[in-house]
């Protein structure tokens, strides 16, 4: 894995659209961080819907959040729609890294990185990943993350 430029479309694996809806706004008319936080959210979920679901027992569970940074490059306004791109940009011993982007058209409105910890729920410890679940996250990622 490496790092890759995530103002780029080329450099994702998965992709959702989403709609802006008007209560997305904040008093300046533009979408307010939240929202964006909450599209990011859609785009990680999908990634994992589409590409563990079957494979891997509670997909959705057994992580936390461990580490999660956006960066705003644009504002966002209403109407419209936004695409998002999900990749992996890194896997470790008992975490991953989502890389993401919000793009409306060519145009990058905001790019994030989430880190994502295996962990045991009865003691809150990290769990390390197995060699199948690194494998998986692996043949998921963009080629560009992967080179």
């Amino acid at each position: 894995m490496n790092d890759i430029d995530l103002k780029n479309k080329l450099n994702f694996s998965t992709w959702i659209t989403d709609v802006i809806r008007y209560n997305d706004l904040d008093p300046n008319g533009h979408v307010n961080n939240v929202a964006v936080c909450t599209f990011f959210e859609d785009g990680r979920v999908l990634f994992r819907d589409r590409h563990f679901r079957g494979q891997v027992k509670n997909v959705l569970t057994g992580f936390v959040l461990a580490r999660y940074v956006i960066e705003y490059h644009r504002p966002l306004e209403f109407p419209g729609s936004i695409d998002v791109g999900t990749t992996i940009t890194r896997i470790g011993r008992s975490s991953y890294t989502f890389g993401q982007g919000v793009f409306r058209g060519a145009e990058c409105i905001a790019t994030a990185e989430a880190v994502q910890v295996r962990i045991d729920p009865e003691s809150g410890r990290s769990l390390p990943l197995s060699d199948e679940f690194k494998a998986m996250l692996e043949a998921a990622a963009s080629p560009a993350a992967r080179k």
